[in-house]
């Protein structure tokens, strides 16, 4: 339970000494893609996440237990918990100031770094509240403490007063923010009714202890103007209602809390729930401090190795060699699981806390699931065996299709059916396989001498390939690019393409990296989004990061991705002898073979970004891309107008 964490401090504990000062928040305004990961709709909406986060770091601390969200006329958003109320006495380190405009006014500020007001917490940066403060043109917060109410106002991060001390609130206590966005930062995006009752009531579901009031005042015609939430199941409820009346493969899903302190002495605790279903394809939604981490993590790892070993296990010990053929992706085929874990000091990859890093929390995970997971698995034999059997079928089915893909590999291969353009690699299979597009035969020049033989195959465009948006079908079949990238991947475009025919595990983007190199990547992307988008979903697309600047000084070489790194690094010296040489790539035909492999092709050293697509929103990417690549001008124009004013760099 939520009282367990607490570990011995009482709210007296909760003061202004408990705030921790880093350093301060003029960033925030000039580059607000640093802090919430851009300034479109989905950076709006973190701003009430972050917001949100605290309240719930509050009661999952077992200190509130009710928690009211509102979308006012105006849409401002107001937040508002029954917890202990922020601190609003002066701050030590700044007798001038009280806590509260401390918090709000000061990057890295906040109760979360030292461990004392907090075990597990959600806001772990301290820069949610000043970030949602600075974006904000005005920000009112109320403080109910000792039973006096009190309020501070802010616009743009600065505060227009000191804390005030406004009347008696014998029956409140808690904190209060009510924010309206700057549209200097955002433009015409608008909160979404939807959207926010959406994370609401996944909040509601990741803390069972807890009561979410929702309501709005803006009508979207589909959203309720007022709901509650409170449910006594946790993750359980939210799998049910997730799953609605989908057939599983087990009666009742595999759900279970382990709290960290009863097995392992530690504060923290893990929440899961999962079944199997041939209704829907699979899907987890994991969270960390009810943070979602839409990018998985070491917590993810940890539940689907105690999943998979659990499996195996009881395969082997019903007599079915066949379970040893499972793999974590015959797992995920059907299987919808949620996982949320509570832990101390979490690592996260970003400030929008895509992606759990902390190291312990796959050990952590994964020995709490598995003890359960081979007890239920023995509880119950009718469901053990028909998620058995399910999982059998699906890694053979995985082998069948690799077997008939080494076939055609070994086909396709003989009888040259491959463009003339590829240089392929030599291994039969798909797997550890990777295809580089790379643009101009200068830079495939390179690539050739950079390339692992084995594994690594080659493409070259010539010039850009054609903007499919809009493009004629006819076009599409007879563009010699496209048609050349087709055959070197083995798959049909749009209703004909097929993943299991696809020829690499990895198909990487390689381009210069400059406002050419940009654009050719955008039409690729903008080519596997509309034409192959599961080749987007089952994570095989990426890009190649390639320096922009090579410096040597002596023997030291050391290679740079963008301006400011490499004036930090002609300012501070490499470590070396003697005066820094600076090469700047204009192209990876520029570059030697010893040069792009070690940064760009070497698994072992370089840098690769996946190419996603936001789960939660998956329209606002259409919406985007239809901006920006599509036929119309007038709505790239309107997009440049609304971001044009946060560009700082171009290079052109």
């Amino acid at each position: 339970m939520a009282e367990d964490l607490l570990h011995g401090h009482e709210p007296s504990d909760y003061d202004a000494s408990s705030i921790e000062v880093l350093e301060g928040l003029e960033p925030v305004r000039k580059r607000p893609g640093m802090y919430i990961g851009g300034t479109d709709e989905r950076a709006l909406h973190h701003l009430v996440a972050e917001v949100l986060d605290n309240s719930m770091d509050e009661a999952v601390a077992g200190h509130a237990n009710r928690i009211e969200v509102t979308l006012h006329a105006d849409y401002s958003c107001e937040i508002r918990d029954n917890g202990r109320g922020i601190p609003i006495d002066p701050h030590p380190k700044f007798p001038g100031k009280s806590a509260l405009e401390v918090i709000l006014c000061t990057l890295h500020a906040g109760g979360k770094f030292g461990g004392k007001a907090y075990e597990t917490s959600g806001g772990l940066h301290g820069v949610g509240a000043s970030v949602v403060n600075a974006l904000s043109d005005s920000m009112v917060v109320q403080v109910a403490r000792n039973r006096e109410l009190y309020e501070q106002r802010f616009s743009r991060g600065v505060p227009l007063g000191p804390v005030a001390k406004i009347g008696p609130a014998p029956n409140r206590r808690g904190t209060a923010v009510t924010f309206h966005a700057d549209k200097d930062i955002f433009g015409s995006h608008r909160f979404k009714p939807a959207r926010l009752l959406k994370m609401v009531r996944s909040k509601a579901y990741l803390f069972s202890g807890v009561e979410i009031r929702w309501k709005t005042a803006i009508d979207d015609g589909e959203t309720p103007a007022e709901a509650t939430f409170h449910f006594p199941g946790g993750l359980a409820d939210y799998l049910s209602e997730t799953l609605g009346g989908a057939t599983t493969y087990a009666a009742a899903p595999f759900a279970g809390t382990v709290d960290f302190r009863e097995k392992f002495g530690l504060p923290g605790k893990v929440e899961w729930a999962i079944n199997w279903t041939p209704s829907r394809d699979g899907f987890i939604q994991s969270y960390c401090n009810t943070v979602p981490t839409p990018e998985g993590g070491t917590h993810e790892a940890g539940f689907w190795s105690a999943i998979l070993k659990g499996i195996r296990a009881y395969g082997e010990l019903v007599g079915n060699r066949k379970a040893a053929q499972i793999t974590r992706d015959d797992l995920v085929a059907g299987g919808c699981a949620l996982v949320s874990c509570f832990i101390r000091e979490p690592e996260f990859v970003g400030q929008t806390k895509d992606r759990l890093a902390t190291s312990d929390a796959q050990r952590l995970v994964e020995q709490s699931v598995r003890d359960h997971f081979d007890n239920w698995l023995a509880a119950d034999t009718k469901s053990a065996g028909a998620i058995l059997d399910f999982l059998v079928l699906r890694a053979e089915e995985r082998l069948r299709r690799k077997q008939e893909k080494e076939t055609q590999r070994k086909s396709a291969t003989k009888k040259l059916r491959l463009p003339g353009k590829l240089t392929d690699c030599t291994s039969k299979t798909r797997e550890g396989t990777e295809l580089f597009i790379v643009e101009g035969d200068s830079a495939g020049g390179s690539a050739k001498g950079a390339r692992f033989r084995e594994t690594q195959a080659l493409l070259p465009l010539k010039g850009k390939i054609l903007n499919v948006l809009g493009a004629a079908s006819n076009k599409l079949t007879s563009n010699a690019e496209i048609r050349d990238l087709c055959e070197a991947l083995g798959v049909g475009l749009g209703s004909k393409f097929n993943i299991d025919d696809l020829r690499y595990e990895k198909i990487i983007i390689m381009t210069d990296a400059d406002v050419d190199g940009a654009h050719i990547a955008s039409l690729l992307m903008t080519f596997f989004y509309s034409q192959m988008r599961p080749l987007i979903d089952n994570g095989h697309l990426y890009l190649a990061c390639p320096p922009l600047f090579r410096l040597t000084q002596g023997a030291r070489r050391v290679y740079v991705a963008n301006d400011a790194e490499k004036e930090r690094l002609l300012a501070q010296g490499l470590g070396g002898k003697g005066k820094i040489d600076l090469q700047r790539f204009k192209g990876l035909g520029e570059m030697d073979a010893k040069d792009l492999k070690e940064t760009t092709m070497d698994p072992a050293t370089r840098r690769l970004i996946r190419v996603t697509i936001d789960e939660d929103e998956p329209g606002e990417t259409s919406d985007l891309v239809e901006r920006l690549m599509g036929k119309k001008p007038e709505l790239r124009f309107q997009y440049i107008q609304e971001n044009a004013r946060f560009v700082e760099e171009l290079d052109v």
